[in-house]
């Protein structure tokens, strides 16, 4: 094979999301500021900046507003503040709202937005690229690069115009070396390379296992009677009861447009249970079907999100880098919050890297840069809620919800935890137990409710049929030999793409994966109880293409 063509710079990132294009913004300005010349490229998978991006989203400005103070100057997509927030716990056929003066603080979403994050990563993509910062669109990484002193010193990019067989095609491009004194991954939540990052410079052995959670959402263009902008309101109870931890979300954003979603944590334990059709079942209740009543759903998507809190944060530099934004961890769990945090530990990675950069240290490690990423005032957020997820795991929704409550308050009045910090046991997919109750869901009526296949049509899926699978099997004989006898195959149910499938063939079963359906959740790299799949980028600019989102 030829050797790889090769490109040198500065400063390499992996992402183009909020917290990666926090750090080039902080790089460049810095270094405009100082009249020094640094390069930055950022590499995104995504066919155009946000196309790959979806949050609920709520944002607490404060990360914007340490970045750039004058966005609102600037015509960012910041617009919709939050005007109201309600908190309900939803019964079979009820709707019990939650007095006001019982939520916690930390559950408050005062002075915030409803935005698009997606169109929010358009803007910073931007202003990025008027400071000067390449950014890479349909380049995703697939590896990266280890110098001779074991310090990170870049990626690979994926090749293209290979056929499933890995065979070349007319059109073949082979991948290129990125090579770069300091490189930042941000890849978002289980990133494939941050995932491997982990592993190989045993980030994660002072933390606790990292907690997910997958997030399904739509964008529904709801009447106007029924819409009131800058509502904030959140569920829990029904649909998930007792099969699940999680809630619901409904946000009333600009346009008429809703924000509707469920959140359900992955570390539940009957692997019948679907979280696209309980997703279905969310808005079959009357508190939401009234609000759906001659709306017309415009756009779908899912995406995991972390949970585990402040003690599941890996370590986050590593010679010739840093990990930072949601590959870190960084979400508030109680008021399912992270964009501001992850803007914040990309702002902080940029200027360390810039100083670094400045007095001529490369590729090595930042020591400071931990500290500094959560004395930004990620820490002070998230201590106080970092018990909230176990609580939720040890007790389930209602009394864990309680137990949560006490301590949140205690935390906001006195200022500590009567429990003191509860730790996570053990890794989501651990959590599945051998099948036993089988979970039925109603048919869908495609009104409301509808299959996973006719809401791909809105994700904008584009995939190159002819390539290789990016969801790779390491044995291919777990799915029907061992997962589907014991487990009645999980990826079946926990996929909200209908990706995996088993077929008749020539009489017998065969275990098939629609790798066009892929949303890049990464639902099955996370909750596989075998640990079998492996997600990886597919060719550039593959997958969905969110609008709005």
């Amino acid at each position: 094979m030829a050797q790889r063509e090769i490109i040198n710079t500065d400063v390499l990132i992996i992402g183009a999301g909020p917290a990666g294009l926090s750090a080039a913004i902080a790089i460049k300005r810095q270094a405009k500021k100082d009249n020094q010349d640094i390069e930055v490229i950022i590499v995104e998978k995504s066919a155009e900046v946000g196309g790959h991006i979806i949050s609920g989203a709520i944002l607490n400005p404060i990360g914007l507003d340490e970045l750039i103070p004058n966005w609102d100057k600037l015509n960012a997509p910041v617009k919709t503040k939050v005007r109201k927030n309600n908190l309900y716990f939803l019964g079979n056929t009820y709707a019990l709202k939650i007095p006001e003066f019982l939520l916690p603080p930390q559950m408050k979403s005062k002075n915030s937005y409803l935005i698009s994050l997606g169109e929010l990563c358009v803007w910073l993509g931007e202003q990025a690229t008027e400071l000067g910062v390449e950014i890479y669109t349909s380049t995703p990484a697939t590896d990266f690069i280890i110098d001779d002193d074991g310090a990170i010193a870049g990626i690979i990019t994926g090749d293209i115009g290979l056929d499933k067989d890995g065979k070349q095609k007319e059109d073949y491009y082979q991948g290129i070396e990125l090579k770069a004194k300091y490189t930042i991954f941000s890849e978002g939540a289980r990133g494939s390379l941050s995932k491997k990052l982990i592993k190989h410079f045993d980030l994660d052995k002072n933390s606790n296992p990292q907690k997910y959670a997958l997030g399904i959402k739509e964008i529904w263009q709801v009447k106007k009677e029924n819409h009131q902008i800058g509502l904030v309101e959140h569920f829990m109870g029904f649909p998930l009861g007792k099969n699940a931890n999680g809630g619901g979300f409904l946000y009333h954003a600009k346009d008429e447009k809703i924000y509707l979603g469920l959140v359900t944590h992955l570390n539940y334990q009957n692997p019948t249970l679907s979280p696209f059709e309980e997703f279905s079942r969310f808005k079959t209740h009357s508190k939401i079907a009234k609000i759906l009543d001659g709306a017309t759903r415009i756009s779908y998507g899912a995406r995991s999100l972390t949970s585990g809190g402040l003690q599941s944060i890996p370590k986050l530099s590593f010679k010739g880098g840093a990990l930072i934004g949601a590959s870190a961890g960084f979400m508030n769990l109680p008021a399912l919050k992270e964009i501001h945090s992850a803007m914040r530990s990309g702002r902080i990675a940029g200027e360390e890297i810039f100083n670094a950069l400045k007095t001529g240290i490369y590729n090595e490690e930042l020591s400071d840069l931990d500290k500094k990423i959560l004395a930004s005032g990620i820490k002070n957020e998230l201590k106080p809620v970092q018990n909230t997820k176990v609580f939720l795991t040890r007790f389930g929704t209602l009394v864990g919800t309680i137990f949560s409550g006490i301590d949140l308050w205690a935390n906001a009045i006195l200022k500590f935890s009567p429990f003191g910090v509860l730790h996570h046991k053990q890794a989501d997919f651990a959590s599945t137990k051998p099948i036993d109750k089988i979970i039925s869901y109603k048919k869908a009526n495609e009104k409301t409710t509808f299959t996973r296949s006719s809401s791909l049509t809105l994700a904008n899926i584009s995939f190159e049929e002819d390539q290789p699978i990016n969801l790779q099997l390491n044995d291919k004989t777990i799915p029907l030999e061992q997962n589907l006898p014991k487990f009645g195959e999980p990826s079946l149910f926990y996929c909200p793409a209908a990706t995996y499938e088993i077929i008749e063939l020539n009489g017998s079963k065969q275990y098939k994966i629609n790798a066009a359906n892929c949303l890049h959740c990464k639902a099955c790299d996370i909750k596989d109880p075998s640990q079998n799949i492996t997600w990886t980028p597919p060719e550039g600019g593959s997958g969905p293409n969110y609008s709005q989102m």
